[in-house]
């Protein structure tokens, strides 16, 4: 007995797409007074289709968080193979820096309506730090960041980065300033001079 889920057919895998897309508009631009109804509206779909692909609200808003952070992998995948490994890890940091200060917004209004937005992400950090750890290697390999920095130490100042660029709702050359003075503190000590 096979328990693979059938393929999903390409309109209908168009169709999830869309809903999440406007989901995401829709809970941006109404915040919690978002309804299904406006989603399906926006998306081009009936309610039907939304309920079919998503039985509650929260399982919609949930995907929405699950679908950036396999956004991100994407991008972190892409990355990989990049011909600058300091400039893709770098580079990247700040992406998930950008990204962490638009995805507060809808977490902080799912948490304000009772709904958990962390349900079904164990996978999907699993695969972010996977993702992560491929350009920390690779950048340090390049001799572009201190050879003693690891995943956990990275991760927890990613974090703090994050929580405080979305906490203070940094602006762009506030961000650009801040992480110049942390991604210092990631590159290779340099030997003093004389």
């Amino acid at each position: 007995m096979n328990d693979e889920a059938p393929p999903r057919r390409a309109d209908a895998a168009r169709n999830r797409e869309r809903v999440l897309a406007s989901a995401e508009a829709v809970l941006a631009r109404d915040g919690l007074s978002a309804s299904m109804r406006a989603i399906a509206a926006d998306a081009g779909v009936g309610l039907a289709t939304i309920y079919r692909n998503f039985p509650t609200q929260e399982a919609l808003y949930q995907a929405i968080i699950i679908r950036r952070t396999e956004t991100l992998i994407a991008e972190a995948a892409e990355l990989a193979s990049a011909p600058d490994p300091g400039q893709a890890f770098f580079g990247y940091f700040t992406r998930v820096v950008e990204h962490s200060m638009s995805t507060k917004a809808i977490a902080d209004l799912l948490i304000r309506a009772g709904i958990d937005p962390k349900p079904g992400m164990a996978d999907v950090g699993r695969r972010m730090r996977q993702a992560v750890q491929a350009l920390l290697d690779r950048a340090q390999q390049a001799g572009a960041v201190r050879p003693d920095l690891r995943l956990p130490e990275l991760m927890a100042i990613l974090t703090a980065v994050c929580m405080a660029a979305e906490h203070s709702q940094w602006d762009t050359p506030l961000r650009t300033r801040t992480l110049a003075i942390v991604f210092d503190g990631m590159r290779p000590q340099r030997a003093p001079v004389g």
